[in-house]
C-alpha cells in the first residue's frame, strides 16, 4: 500500500511541476471574477499538494505550494517575475525606524531602569548593544516569546529611543505621509484584490466549523480520506497523552512521544489517517481514556481536504506577513483590508472575526495570526490606533473567551493588551474615547460573582481549579495596571470625567472588598475548617499597585483629587451605615474628660482585616496635605463634616486584632488568621494595609481631642478598666491569679503603647511629616541594616516596589551604607555607616518581633564596643505637616500622662502589680519622644510664638489629692537606683539629662524664672558622685582579676616542671595517636636519612630507609593497631570512578567491556580509572559490619519508600562513617611491599643488555613450559623430559617455584576486594576476581591517579612534593602499595603473561605479534604495569640479581622509548631564535640521536639542524613523565623526596634526574646501551603505523600533553543567553529548546529536560544531559543551565545537584533563575573553583554532600535532565 502511495505521489508531483506560475497569473489578470478564479485554482490544487498521507512532508509541501499556489499570487501582485519585483519594492521602501523584532522563546531582552517608561519596554540584544542604555542601569531577562522590540518607539523611552542602526532611518520628512504614494497605482489595485481574496480565504477556512464541507471550495471529485486530529490543552500531562495514544492508535512509545511533542508545539497533530470509520474509532478510544478525572482531550475527525486547506490558510498568513515586509505601502493595504467592515456591519471585519474566534483556534494557528497582527497592525502607527479601538470595544467578549479558553494567556489574543495599553497615547485615548478603565473594572467585577448578603466578595474554597480561574481573572488587574502605568501630564476635561468615572467603578470594587472574610474569635474549641483567606489576599496583593497608582493619578490634578476625596468619603459613609446598627452607645470618662462611643469588643464580634476604602481615603487625605490642596481650597473640602471616631473605628479594630493575636487570644482560630496577620504586615501588602491604618489613626488624632482618642483606644484594647479605676491593677493581680489573663493584659498594654509610639513617631511619609520620598527609603534601609549587614537582593526584598519594580534604593544606599565585596563564597554585603546609627528607632513600625529583638541586640552590642552607654533613645524626628501638626499633643494629654504615671507607679512598687519590663521600656521611649519634641519646639522658637508644648512642667507636677501620687519625674529618679532595672538605667539617665537640658533652654528663652525644684541640682551632683564611685569599684575589681590569673598560670607551670616525666609520656602518646594530623599524614617518613646524602628513589643505589612502626586507629571501634603483614587488615574508605578528566579524545567509542583488553593505555587517556579517598581508617571487619548494616537498612527502607538515597548500595556505595564522604570500596593499608619481595643481591648487577637478554630467556622458558603443559595435558605421555633438557634454563631460574603469600588472610581478602572493585567500576562489568584483567585495572588506576594529581600540581604551579593534602597523600601511598602487592593474590601465570606482553611492546619477541606501535602506548602506564608485574617473574629467579636492578632497567628502557616517542611526534618549528653560544653536549647528542632516527625512518622525518630546539622540546615533553615517575617510585619505595623537589626552584629537571638515577643528559642512556638500543629503535621505527604517521596518514598525540580545562566562558552572561536562544533542538526540526544546557567540559549545547531529546541508555530513557555525561565524562558531567543560570553537576543516573554559577552581578550575588535580572559577569575565581572540583575528581563527592544536606535533591529525577 505504502509503495503504491509513493508512486502515485511522485506521478502527481510530475504533473504538478509542469504548471507555470506566470501563465496562471496572466489568466488571473484577464479574469472578470478574480475571486472565483482563485478559489477554483485553490480548490483543485490545494488537496493535491497538502495532506497526501498519514505523515506530513513539510519540505515537499512547501516546495509545491510555492510553485503552484503562491508563485502565481506573487506574479500577479508584482506584475512581473517576483524575483525582480520584490527587490524593486524593497529599494523604493523607506526603512522603518521601528525595530519590531518579535522575540523567540528564551531570547535575552533588556529594559533600561533609568529610561524605560515602564518595565514592559524592552530592547532586543542587537538594539541594546547599539544604544545608550548599555551604560545605564539595565535589567536583563529572557523572553517568554511573543513580545517585540520597542526600539524606535518614542513613547517607550524617556531618552535614547533609537539605537545606532534605527537612528539612521529617522531623518526623513513628516511622519504622517501616506506610504501608498511610493507604489505604482496599478499595483495598489492588484494588491487590494489579491490581499482581500487571500486574507478572506484564510480567515474563512480557519474559522470554518463544519467538518465535511468547505466554504466555496467544493472539489469535483471528492476523496474519502479523513484525519483523526488531536488538539492540545493545558489540562492533560505529556504522560497521559503518550499513554492514551499508545492505546488508541497502536503506536510505539517513541511515535507517541513524537505526536505529543508536536501537539504541544503546534497545538494539533493528526494521529490517524484513513476512512471515517477508522479515524472515528481512534477518537472514541482517546475520549474514553481521558475523560475520567478531567474533561477529555479534544479530538476531531476532519476531512483531509479541509485539513489541507487549513494548512494552506496558515501558509498564506505567513506569506502575507513576509510580503508586507517588502514595503510599508503593502503593509498599509493589508491593514485596510483587515479592518474593513464586512457586510454584516459592526464587528464583521476580518480582524474582528479572527479575534473573536481566537479561543477556538489551535495553538499553531494563533501563533501565526498573532505574528501577522504584530508585523502589520502594530507596526503601522495609524492602524495601530484603529486596531486598539477595535480591541477595546471587543475587550469584554475577548476576556470572557479567555476565561473559558484552555490555553495559557501567552497564546491568547487577550495577551496583546500589553502591546496596546502600555502605549501612553493609546491608553489615554482609550480611557477618554472608549471609557476603557470602567470597561476593565466592570469586566473584572462580572467575573467575581459570589457575594454575601452585604454585597461583599465571597470566595469558594481555594482549590487548584479555583486558583486557576482566579489567575485568569487577575490578568484583568494587570491590564488595568498597564493603562495606569504612565501618568498624564496634562488633563483635559474629558480625561477628568472619564478617570473619575473609572474611579467610581474602582470604588465599587473596593466597596465589595471592604469587610470581606470577616472573622470571629473561637472560644472553647479549635476551629474545625480553616476558613478561606488566600483568594482575598491574592486579590489585595494584585490590587496594591493599582491602588497606589490611582492615588498617584489623583495627586496630579487638584480638581480630580478633591472630587475623588469626596467620592471616597461618600462610599466609606455607605459602608459604615451598614455596620453601626444595634451597637449601644456608652460614655467613657477619665482624668476629667469624657467621650461617647459605642460598645464593641474585638474579641467577641466580627472583625475584618480588609478595609480598602478606609485605606484609600487615608491615602487621599495625606495627598491633600502633600499637594497643599487642604490649605488652598479648604472651602471645597468636606473636612468639617468628617467624624473622626468613625474614621478611626475600623483601622483601630484591625490593629487591636493584631495585638490580640500577638497576645495569644486567637490561638484557636488556626493558621489562616496567623497568615493573614503576616501578610498584613508583609512588605508586599503593608503599603496599602498596615501603613494606611496607621495614617488613618494619625488623621483621626489630628482632628479630635487626644484624650478622647486615647479613651476610645483603651476601650477597644479592652484595657479601659485597668487604667480608669485607681488601684485596679493591685486588686487585679491579687484576686485574679490566672497567669494567662495577666500575661494577655500585659501584652495588650505593650502593644497599645507601641501603637501610640507609631502614631506619634511615624512621620516619614511625604504629606504627614515634612520629608521627601528619599528620606522614607533611607530610613527603611537604615533600619534593615541595623539588624545585620545585608546583601543587595535581601535589601531589595525588604523594601516595597513601585509599579516599575523599583524600590528607589540605589539612589540613596551610598549615603547610608558601605559595600563589602564577597570572597570565594558568599555574597557582597552592605554595612550601615556608623554615623547613621543615631537615626535608629527601636520601635520602627516595619520591624517584625524577631527583627526588633535582633536589631536591639545588635545596636546595644555596637554601643558597648564603642564604650558608650547602652541607652537607645528615640531619634530626633522631622516636624509634622500643618494638617497633622496637632498630633503631638497626644503626648502631653492628661490621659497619656495618667497611663504613663500608672505604669511607672507599678514599676516603683514592683511587687504589688503585674507589669513587664517591655511595658516600662515603651513608657521610657514615649517620655523620651515627648522631651525630644519639646526640645525641638524650643529650638525653633520665634519671638511671638508661645510654646504650647509644656511636657516638662506636666511631668514635674505631683498628682492631685486624694491619693497624691508622686510626679513622673520623681518616680524616674526613684527607678534610677532600683536594682531590678539595671538594663534601663542608661535610658532613665538619658531622660533626666535631656530634662535638665530643656530646663536650661527654657530659662534662657523665657525672662520669667520658673520655680525650680532643688531636687534636680542635688540629684545631678549625687549622680556624678555615683558615677565616680562606680568607676572606682570597677577598677579595683579588674586589678584583682588580673592578679588571680597570674597566680594560676604560675602554679600550672610549676606543676608541669615537677612532673616532667609524666608529661613527657603523655606528649609522646599524643604524638603517635595524632600523627594523622601531622603534615606528612599517617605514613611517616621521618626516617633517619642523612640529609646531605643524595636521595635516590630506585635501582641498586636506592637510598635505604629504616622501617617505621606505623600505628593507626580505627574510626569505628577506636582501637589502635600496628600495620603489619600478618595482622588484621586496616582499610581506608575509597571511591573509584571512571574518568575522562585527562582525556584528549572524548569521542572514542568504548569497546564491548566483556572482550576489551585494557593492557595498553593509549596516550590520549580517553578513559581512565581514578581512585580517591577521604583518608579515614577502619578495621576491615569493622567496615564489613558497618557495610552490612547499611545494606540491611537500605533493603528495609526500599520496601517502605521508593526514593533514592545519595548513595547506591547496590553498586557497593556507602558514606564514610566519619565524614560522610561518598565511597564505594576500601583500600587495604600495607607496609612497604617491595621489601618483602626483595631478596639478597649477591651477584654483580648486569647492565641493560645482559638484563634484557636474561629476562627474554626467562620469558621464553615460561612460554615453552606453558606450551609443554598444554601438550602434556593433551598427550599424557612422559616424553617431555627430553624437551625440558633442550630448554636452556637461565642460570638460577626455577620456573616451578611457587612463592608463598606473605599476607594474612584478612589482608588477602581486602586485596581481592579492592582489586575486584577497581575492575568492576573501571570496565563497567560484573565483578569476577578470577578475570586476568583485574591486576591490569589495578595498575592502571594507580598510574591514572598519579597522572591526575601531577597535572593538578603542575596547573597550580605547586612543587611536586610536600604540598598534597594528607588525604591525597595517604591515598597515593595506599594505592601504590596496594597495586604493588596485588599480584600476590592473582594468578601467577597471568601476571607473568602480562609482563611478557608488556615487555614485548618494547623488546619484541617471536611470540607476541600485533602489539600497538610505540606511538600508541602511554609510557607512564606502561612503566607502572611493568614495574608492578616484574616481581611475578623475579620471584622465580635465584641468580641473585636484585629486584631494584630490574626496576632501574625497566625505567631506563621506558624512558628511552618515551624519548623516541617525543622526538618522533615533536613538531618543531625552526625559527631563527637559535641560541648564540656553541652547542652544549646535550644538544649535540640529541642531534646525533635525531639523525639516527632519520636513517631508521627512511628520512621521512623533517630535517632539523638546531639541537637547542630539540633538547628544549625533549625536556618539556618528558617532564610530566619524570614527575609522575618520581611520585610513583617515592610512594613505592618510600624514599623521602629531596628538599629541592619540595619547593619551586630552578633546575627541577636535574633534581628529578638525580632522584630517579638518570643521567642529566638523557641521550647518554642511548650511548651507553647502543648495542641493544640501535636494534630496538630500528624495530620501533619500522612499524607500519609509525610509517603511516610520518607520511601524514594518521594522527598521534604530541608531548607534553596540554592540561584539560573547562571551556572558556564569555565575560557577559547575555552572550550565553543569546547563544542559547539561537540554539534549536537537534531532534524536533528547528524547534526552540526549552532548557538549553551547556556542557562546561566540551562546550556542546544540549536540549535538556525534554521528551524530544531523550535517548535510551542501558535500558532506561534518559535526558540529553545524562546521555551526554556517558559519552563526554564517563558518567560525570558539569553543565550550565543557561535559562536558569545555575550549574548542574550530574554523576550517573540518580545523582545530581545544583551548584552556584560563576556569574555574579555588581553586588557580588548569583542570580539563579535570572529573577532579578541584574547584569551578570563572570567571576574567574569561582569558575576556577568549579574547574578544580572537576580536576580533582570531586564532583561526585560534592553531589553526595549536597544530597545529604538537602533531602529534596534526592527526589529529583536527575536522569531526565
Amino acid at each position: 500500500m505504502a509503495a503504491d502511495l509513493e508512486a502515485e505521489v511522485q506521478a502527481i508531483d510530475r504533473s504538478l511541476m509542469e504548471c507555470s506560475a506566470e501563465e496562471i497569473a496572466v489568466k488571473w489578470l484577464q479574469a472578470n471574477d478574480l475571486q472565483k478564479e482563485v478559489y477554483q485554482h485553490l480548490a483543485y490544487y490545494v488537496p493535491k499538494i497538502y495532506c497526501r498521507g498519514p505523515n506530513p512532508a513539510p519540505q515537499r509541501e512547501d516546495m509545491l505550494a510555492q510553485h503552484i499556489l503562491l508563485g502565481p499570487m506573487e506574479w500577479y501582485l508584482c506584475g512581473e517575475d517576483p524575483a525582480f519585483g520584490f527587490p524593486k519594492l524593497e529599494q523604493a521602501n523607506k526603512p522603518s525606524h521601528l525595530c519590531g523584532r518579535v522575540f523567540k522563546v528564551g531570547e535575552p531582552t533588556y529594559s533600561c531602569r533609568d529610561c524605560a517608561v515602564d518595565p514592559t519596554c524592552v530592547l532586543c540584544m542587537e538594539c541594546f548593544l547599539g544604544s545608550i542604555h548599555r551604560e545605564h542601569r539595565y535589567r536583563m531577562t529572557t523572553s517568554g516569546g511573543g513580545g517585540f522590540c520597542d526600539c524606535g518607539d518614542t513613547e517607550a523611552w524617556k531618552e535614547g529611543p533609537y539605537c545606532q542602526k534605527h537612528e539612521l532611518n529617522t531623518s526623513e520628512t513628516a511622519e504622517e505621509e501616506d506610504p501608498l504614494v511610493h507604489l505604482p497605482e496599478d499595483m495598489v489595485a492588484r494588491a487590494y484584490n489579491i490581499f482581500a481574496i487571500t486574507f478572506k480565504y484564510a480567515v474563512d477556512i480557519l474559522t470554518w466549523e463544519k467538518e465535511n464541507e468547505l466554504p466555496g471550495l467544493e472539489m469535483s471529485e471528492k476523496s474519502d480520506t479523513y484525519y483523526c486530529m488531536l488538539f492540545n490543552d493545558e489540562v492533560h500531562t505529556y504522560e497521559q497523552v503518550i499513554y492514551t495514544l499508545q492505546k488508541a492508535v497502536n503506536c510505539t512509545q517513541k511515535e507517541a512521544i513524537g505526536f505529543a511533542t508536536t501537539v504541544d508545539r503546534d497545538g494539533r497533530r493528526s494521529v490517524r489517517y484513513g476512512d471515517f470509520q477508522y479515524c472515528d474509532q481512534a477518537k472514541s478510544v482517546i475520549v474514553r481514556n481521558t475523560s475520567r478525572q478531567t474533561k477529555p482531550l479534544k479530538v476531531q475527525v476532519m476531512h483531509s481536504s479541509l485539513v489541507a486547506h487549513q494548512s494552506f490558510g496558515l501558509k498564506l498568513l505567513t506569506w502575507l506577513g513576509s510580503v508586507i515586509g517588502y514595503s510599508d505601502g503593502l503593509r498599509r493595504i493589508l491593514c485596510q483590508v483587515g479592518l474593513q467592515e464586512g457586510p454584516d456591519g459592526d464587528n464583521s471585519s476580518l480582524v474582528d472575526n479572527l479575534m473573536l474566534y481566537d479561543s477556538k483556534l489551535w495553538k499553531g494557528a494563533r501563533n501565526v495570526y498573532h505574528q501577522l497582527f504584530m508585523s502589520s497592525l502594530l507596526m503601522d502607527l495609524k492602524y495601530k490606533k484603529l486596531f486598539a479601538i477595535r480591541f477595546a470595544r471587543n475587550y469584554e467578549r475577548l476576556q470572557s473567551d479567555f476565561m473559558k479558553d484552555d490555553h495559557d494567556r501567552e497564546f491568547s489574543i487577550a495577551d496583546l493588551s500589553i502591546q496596546i495599553f502600555t502605549v501612553p497615547s493609546l491608553a489615554r485615548m482609550l480611557i477618554t474615547e472608549e471609557n476603557l478603565m470602567t470597561t476593565i473594572i466592570k469586566t473584572f467585577m462580572d467575573h467575581l460573582r459570589h457575594r454575601d448578603i452585604q454585597g461583599r466578595f465571597q470566595f469558594e474554597r481555594y482549590t487548584a481549579l479555583q486558583a486557576f480561574k482566579f489567575r485568569r481573572v487577575q490578568s484583568l488587574i494587570l491590564d488595568l495596571k498597564y493603562v495606569l502605568i504612565s501618568k498624564p501630564t496634562e488633563w483635559s476635561d474629558t480625561l477628568r470625567e472619564k478617570f473619575l468615572e473609572g474611579f467610581d467603578a474602582f470604588l465599587e470594587l473596593l466597596k465589595c472588598m471592604q469587610g470581606m472574610d470577616p472573622i470571629t474569635r473561637q472560644v472553647g474549641q479549635h476551629i474545625e475548617m480553616e476558613p478561606e483567606w488566600e483568594a482575598a489576599f491574592t486579590l489585595q496583593m494584585k490590587l496594591t499597585l493599582v491602588i497606589s497608582m490611582m492615588q498617584d493619578w489623583c495627586a496630579l490634578d487638584e480638581k480630580v483629587l478633591i472630587e475623588a476625596y469626596k467620592k471616597c468619603l461618600t462610599v466609606l459613609m455607605q459602608c459604615h451605615s451598614g455596620f453601626t446598627d444595634g451597637e449601644q452607645p456608652i460614655v467613657l470618662s477619665m482624668c476629667g474628660h469624657s467621650v461617647e462611643t459605642i460598645r464593641y469588643c474585638v474579641s467577641q464580634e466580627k472583625v475584618s482585616i480588609h478595609l480598602p476604602v478606609s485605606r484609600l481615603l487615608a491615602g487621599l487625605h495625606v495627598l491633600l496635605s502633600k499637594t497643599e490642596v487642604a490649605y488652598k481650597f479648604p472651602e471645597l473640602l468636606p473636612l468639617s463634616e468628617l467624624s473622626p471616631p468613625m474614621l478611626i473605628e475600623h483601622p483601630l479594630r484591625c490593629l487591636v486584632l493584631c495585638a490580640q493575636v500577638h497576645a495569644g487570644m486567637w490561638r484557636r482560630n488556626g493558621f489562616s488568621l496567623v497568615n493573614q496577620i503576616y501578610y498584613y504586615h508583609n512588605v508586599k501588602c503593608r503599603r496599602e494595609m498596615f501603613d494606611k491604618d496607621i495614617v488613618m489613626l494619625q488623621t483621626g488624632v489630628s482632628m479630635m481631642d487626644p484624650n478622647h482618642f486615647l479613651m476610645i483606644m483603651l476601650s477597644r484594647f479592652e484595657l479601659y478598666q485597668i487604667f480608669s479605676t485607681p488601684d485596679y491593677g493591685k486588686r487585679f493581680s491579687t484576686e485574679n491569679t490566672n497567669k494567662d489573663v495577666v500575661q494577655q493584659n500585659n501584652t495588650l498594654i505593650e502593644e497599645m503603647l507601641y501603637l501610640i509610639i507609631m502614631i506619634v513617631g511615624e512621620r516619614f511619609s511625604p504629606g504627614i511629616g515634612q520629608v521627601n520620598a528619599t528620606d522614607e527609603i533611607k530610613r527603611e534601609i537604615i533600619h534593615q541594616l541595623s539588624i545585620r549587614p545585608m546583601a543587595h537582593s535581601e535589601l531589595v526584598k525588604a523594601l516595597p516596589e513601585d509599579e516599575n519594580r523599583e524600590t528607589g534604593m540605589e539612589s540613596v544606599i551610598e549615603e547610608v551604607a558601605c559595600f563589602k565585596k564577597p570572597g570565594l563564597t558568599g555574597r557582597g554585603l552592605y554595612e550601615l555607616k556608623p554615623e547613621c546609627a543615631k537615626n535608629f528607632n527601636l520601635y520602627f513600625y516595619h520591624f517584625s518581633r524577631a527583627e526588633q529583638s535582633k536589631a536591639e541586640e545588635a545596636q546595644r552590642k555596637l554601643r558597648r564596643q564603642n564604650r558608650e552607654d547602652t541607652a537607645l533613645p528615640p531619634p530626633a524626628l522631622p516636624p509634622f505637616c500643618p494638617l497633622f501638626a496637632s498630633l503631638v499633643n497626644i503626648l502631653q494629654s492628661d490621659v497619656m500622662l495618667c497611663i504613663m504615671g500608672t505604669i511607672l507607679q507599678w514599676a516603683v512598687e514592683h511587687n504589688g502589680y503585674a507589669w513587664s519590663e517591655s511595658m516600662l521600656q515603651r513608657v521610657l521611649h514615649l517620655l523620651g519622644m515627648a522631651l525630644q519634641e519639646e526640645k525641638q519646639h524650643l529650638e525653633n522658637l520665634s519671638e511671638e510664638n508661645v510654646v504650647t508644648f509644656t511636657f516638662t512642667q506636666k511631668i514635674s507636677r505631683p498628682g492631685e489629692a486624694p491619693n497624691n501620687s508622686p510626679s513622673i519625674l520623681a518616680m524616674l529618679e526613684t527607678l534610677q537606683n532600683a536594682p531590678h532595672l539595671e538594663v534601663h538605667k542608661d535610658m532613665i539617665r538619658w531622660i533626666l539629662k535631656t530634662f535638665n537640658a530643656i530646663k536650661k533652654l527654657r530659662e534662657s528663652s523665657s525672662p520669667s524664672p520658673v520655680a525650680e525644684t532643688e531636687g534636680t541640682i542635688m540629684e545631678e551632683s549625687s549622680r556624678d558622685k555615683d558615677k565616680a564611685e562606680r568607676k572606682r569599684k570597677a577598677e579595683i575589681a579588674r586589678l584583682r582579676r588580673e592578679k588571680i590569673m597570674a597566680q594560676m598560670s604560675e602554679m600550672q607551670r610549676h606543676f608541669i616542671n615537677e612532673n616532667k616525666e609524666l608529661f613527657q609520656q603523655t606528649l609522646e602518646e599524643l604524638d603517635t595517636s595524632t600523627s594523622g594530623v601531622n603534615e606528612n599524614s599517617i605514613f611517616e617518613y621521618s626516617s633517619p636519612v642523612i640529609s646531605d646524602a643524595k636521595l635516590t628513589a630506585l635501582g641498586p643505589e636506592q637510598t635505604r630507609v629504616s622501617e617505621q612502626r606505623q600505628v593507626v586507629m580505627c574510626i569505628l571501634c577506636q582501637e589502635e593497631q600496628e600495620v603489619k603483614v600478618n595482622s588484621r587488615a586496616m582499610v581506608l574508605a575509597a571511591f573509584i570512578q571512571r574518568s575522562t578528566v585527562l582525556s584528549k579524545n572524548r569521542n572514542k567509542i568504548t569497546p564491548d567491556p566483556e572482550k576489551y583488553d585494557p593492557l595498553f593505555m593509549h596516550p590520549d587517556l580517553s578513559c581512565g580509572t581514578h581512585t580517591g579517598s577521604c583518608g579515614h581508617i577502619m578495621h576491615a571487619h569493622c567496615w564489613q559490619r558497618y557495610f552490612d548494616a547499611v545494606q540491611a537498612k537500605e533493603q528495609r527502607r526500599q520496601q517502605r519508600l521508593r526514593v533514592h538515597t545519595s548513595y547506591d548500595v547496590e553498586n557497593g556505595e556507602f558514606l564514610c562513617p566519619l565524614c560522610e564522604c561518598l565511597s564505594n570500596t576500601v583500600i587495604p593499608l600495607l607496609p612497604p611491599p617491595r621489601g618483602l619481595f626483595n631478596r639478597l643481591d649477591f651477584s654483580g648487577q648486569p647492565n641493560l643488555a645482559q638484563w634484557v637478554k636474561t629476562v627474554s630467556q626467562q620469558i621464553k622458558a615460561l612460554y615453552l613450559l606453558q606450551d609443554e603443559d598444554c601438550a602434556s595435558k593433551s598427550e599424557e605421555i612422559s616424553g617431555n623430559s627430553e624437551k625440558m633438557d633442550q630448554l636452556q634454563l637461565p642460570e638460577g631460574f626455577r620456573p616451578n617455584f611457587k612463592p608463598k603469600n606473605p599476607y594474612s588472610e584478612s589482608i588477602k581478602e581486602m586485596l581481592t576486594t579492592f582489586g575486584t572493585a577497581t575492575y568492576k567500576v573501571g570496565l563497567k562489568v560484573h565483578p569476577n576476581e578470577e578475570d586476568p584483567r583485574v591486576p591490569i585495572m589495578c595498575w592502571g588506576s594507580c598510574a591514572y591517579t598519579i597522572q591526575a594529581i601531577e597535572r593538578i600540581l603542575a596547573d597550580e604551579d605547586k612543587p611536586l612534593f610536600g604540598h598534597l593534602p594528607c588525604r591525597q597523600d595517604d591515598c597515593l601511598t595506599s594505592l601504590t602499595r596496594f597495586a604493588a602487592a596485588h599480584w600476590t593474590v592473582s594468578s601467577l601465570s597471568a601476571v607473568q603473561g602480562h609482563f611478557s606482553t608488556l615487555l614485548a611492546s618494547l623488546v619484541p619477541n617471536e611470540k607476541n605479534g600485533n602489539l600497538p606501535c610505540i606511538l600508541d602506548i602511554d609510557m607512564f602506564h606502561l612503566l607502572v604495569s611493568l614495574v608492578l608485574s616484574f616481581p611475578a617473574i623475579h620471584c622465580q629467579d635465584f641468580s641473585g640479581v636484585s629486584l631494584g636492578a630490574g626496576d632501574l632497567h625497566l625505567f631506563h628502557l621506558v624512558t628511552m622509548a618515551h624519548t623516541i616517542q617525543i622526538l618522533l611526534t615533536s613538531s618543531t618549528e625552526e625559527n631563527g631564535m637559535d641560541q648564540e653560544n656553541a652547542n652544549t653536549e646535550e644538544e649535540v647528542a640529541v642531534l646525533t640521536l635525531y639523525k639516527f632516527l632519520c636513517q631508521c625512518t627512511g628520512s621521512a622525518l623533517k630535517e632539523i639542524s638546531s639541537g637547542w630546539h630539540l633538547w628544549r622540546n625533549l625536556k618539556a615533553g618528558i617532564m610530566p613523565f619524570l614527575r609522575c615517575s618520581a611520585l610513583f617510585f617515592h610512594y613505592l619505595n618510600g624514599v623521602p623526596a629531596p628538599s629541592e623537589l619540595q619547593v619551586n626552584g630552578t633546575n627541577q629537571f636535574e633534581h628529578l634526574c638525580s632522584y630517579l638515577s638518570l643521567p642529566n643528559n638523557l641521550t647518554c642512556l642511548f650511548q651507553e646501551n647502543s648495542e641493544v638500543m640501535n636494534t630496538l629503535i630500528e624495530r620501533w621505527c619500522s612499524n607500519k603505523e609509525v610509517k603511516r604517521y610520518l607520511e601524514g596518514k594518521r594522527h598521534a598525540i604530541s608531548y607534553a600533553r596540554e592540561s584539560n580545562k573547562l571551556i572558556d566562558l564569555p565575560d557577559d552572561y547575555s552572550c550565553l543567553i543569546n547563544q542559547a536562544s539561537n540554539f534549536s533542538c537537534p531532534k524536533s526540526g528547528g524547534d526552540k529548546s526549552r532548557a538549553p544546557t551547556l556542557c562546561l567540559v566540551c562546550g556542546t549545547m544540549l536540549c535538556s529536560q525534554s521528551y524530544c531529546c531523550q535517548t535510551e541508555l542501558e535500558g532506561e530513557d534518559v535526558g540529553a544531559c545524562t546521555a551526554h555525561t556517558y559519552t563526554c565524562g564517563s558518567g560525570v558531567g558539569i553543565f550550565l543551565r543557561v535559562r536558569e543560570c545555575q550549574v548542574l553537576f550530574l554523576a550517573g543516573k540518580t545523582k545530581g545537584c545544583f551548584y552556584p554559577p560563576p556569574y555574579l552581578d555588581d553586588y557580588g550575588e548569583t542570580d539563579q533563575g535570572l529573577r532579578r535580572g541584574n547584569p551578570l559577569h563572570l567571576c574567574r575565581e569561582r569558575f576556577k573553583k568549579i574547574q578544580k572540583l572537576w580536576q580533582q575528581h570531586s564532583i561526585t563527592e560534592e553531589i553526595g554532600h549536597a544530597q545529604e544536606a538537602n533531602q529534596t535533591l534526592v527526589g529529583i529525577d536527575w536522569q531526565h535532565l
